[in-house]
């Protein structure tokens, strides 16, 4: 036992001489670098350098040899900032939810098991208010939904899938769903549900598929009718000079329909195109709409109506193009003058209000429109009566382009109508 004891204290005298000569060595070291930095100094200084030259070549040599002599470990503590020291990993949720609070899009934080943990202000507001630590069943009972989350939670590989929501509106959504980390890491402590809105687009994608469908429909039915017409010429009609003019006459107004369908086409691709640029001129109403009733009065007088004129005296000018503005008007006192002729009379006001909007209304006395119509008016090839429209030579297209029209203004058209009463269309600048 002794002798363990005394191989134990010459073991640790053995250490403290080593740790005594290795110090004494530093040291001696440090004053021999300390001396040759002086030395080197004085000679830069005798060489003809300057005196803070000097100083500051000895300055350097000097703070060389200190970092030199300290332990490595020292050196790395000094130079390291303290945030970059090793310790646990903070919890990343409030910087997540910081961060999420920022974002216009609907955006859940589950945890592996799916429970709800929070939710950012774009999300309640669309979802409304959920609380924390349900289950994502108990808002979403979709399968995709759950199913995609399930898949993540246990892969991490993040997933998404198209939903639709029927309540409280119809919306569509791009659901994804994400670990927080790295991709493909398993276990990850918490996982982001988004909702992107994509309702606009699909109803954009429905429009354009809509506009496809009716106006190939649209073309079909005259080319059908020139077809016919043409085989019939060169057929049974061949040598009958009177069918021959008949037949000519309906295929010449076919082929006018199809024309004014081109036309009013060609009109909404043009509308679209500089729907963002407003108009940067002032034009005069009262000329136009005079122009207007000048234009339409051989119609007028074909279909028994008289359009009436309510212009005040004072000038009344509105940012806008002549030329759109005239089609405007056509079309409005043209369908006032064609689907409201049992009044007999159409009256056109212009009017502004002391410091406030200007207004043009087309007032008809005909039956007037049904409720259930007024608000589709102005889609494209919408019709309250399909035979009657194309019997008037209508396109279905009219107030589409007029909305487009006033839309570039910045205008709004007003629609109000009672049946039996007639129908006033009013243009608000």
């Amino acid at each position: 036992m002794n002798h363990e004891k005394a191989e134990h204290a010459r073991a640790m005298t053995d250490d403290k001489s080593a740790g005594l000569r290795r110090d004494l060595r530093r040291v001696f070291a440090a004053w021999i670098y300390i001396l040759a930095a002086a030395v080197l100094a004085i000679c830069a200084w005798a060489t003809g350098a300057a005196t803070g030259y000097a100083v500051v070549l000895f300055v350097l040599l000097f703070l060389l040899v200190v970092f030199r002599q300290l332990p490595q470990e020292e050196v790395l503590a000094a130079i390291q900032p303290p945030d970059m020291v090793a310790g646990p990993p903070a919890d990343p949720l409030p910087l997540i939810l910081a961060s999420l609070d920022g974002l216009d899009m609907p955006i859940f934080v589950l945890n592996p098991e799916a429970e709800m943990i929070a939710q950012n202000q774009a999300a309640e507001k669309v979802f409304g208010s959920l609380l924390a630590g349900l289950h994502v069943s108990t808002r979403w009972r979709s399968p995709g939904i759950l199913d995609m989350i399930r898949e993540t939670t246990q892969t991490g590989m993040p997933n998404q899938i198209e939903h639709s929501e029927r309540h409280p509106s119809e919306r569509v959504y791009i659901v994804r769903v994400a670990p927080i980390g790295a991709v493909n890491t398993v276990g990850a402590p918490y996982v982001l549900l988004s909702f992107r809105d994509i309702s606009e687009l699909r109803r954009l994608d429905r429009m354009r598929s809509d506009f496809v469908a009716n106006a190939s429909h649209e073309l079909r039915t005259p080319l059908a009718s020139l077809r016919g017409f043409i085989e019939t010429m060169q057929g049974p009609a061949r040598d009958d000079a009177k069918a021959k003019d008949r037949f000519l006459a309906i295929m010449l107004d076919q082929a006018n329909r199809m024309s004014r369908l081109v036309d009013d086409l060609l009109s909404l691709s043009r509308l679209e195109l500089k729907a963002h640029l407003p108009p940067d001129q002032t034009v005069e109403l009262a000329p136009i709409l005079g122009h207007v009733r000048d234009s339409l009065s051989p119609l007028a007088a074909e279909l028994g109506v008289e359009i009436r004129l309510d212009l005040p005296e004072e000038k009344i000018e509105v940012m806008g193009e002549r030329d759109e503005l005239v089609q405007v008007f056509e079309n409005l006192i043209e369908n006032a003058c064609k689907y409201g002729q049992d009044g007999k009379v159409v009256d056109v006001s212009l009017s502004r209000e002391p410091g406030g909007a200007t207004e043009v209304s087309v007032r008809d006395h005909g039956p007037g429109i049904p409720a259930e119509h007024v608000p589709r008016l102005t889609e494209r090839f919408y019709r309250v009566s399909v035979e009657d429209s194309r019997s008037k030579k209508g396109t279905g297209l009219g107030l589409a382009i007029v909305k487009h029209i006033l839309t570039r203004h910045r205008a709004r058209l007003l629609v109000k109508s009672d049946l039996g009463e007639g129908s006033v269309f009013t243009v608000r600048f």
